[in-house]
């Protein structure tokens, strides 16, 4: 579980992870231009792909490579373990 707080706690990856969860199986350059035009954010592709590695460490994505490309997608099976742990209590 360390992995995935870990993942999370970068806003770039929360980013990657926002692009990914509205359209999945994305290129690494697919997900750098929406980065760039959508959040801003200009990181190298050498950047993108390192957080996109740590992001597969925690399995909150996966890689699949097709011919010359690699396509990502969200796994969000890691958060409901972190929901499972700390429910939501009821109101009264």
């Amino acid at each position: 579980m360390v992995e995935i707080f870990h993942a999370l706690a970068d806003g770039t990856r929360r980013a990657i992870l926002d692009e990914l969860a509205e359209r999945d199986e994305q290129t690494l350059f697919e997900i750098c231009t929406r980065l760039a035009m959508k959040h801003g954010l200009n990181s190298t592709r050498q950047a993108i792909s390192q957080h996109l590695d740590v992001l597969e460490k925690a399995g909150l994505v996966h890689a699949e490579k097709r011919g010359r490309y690699k396509f990502h997608t969200l796994d969000t099976t890691p958060l409901a373990q972190i929901a499972q742990r700390w429910p939501p209590k009821e109101t009264p």
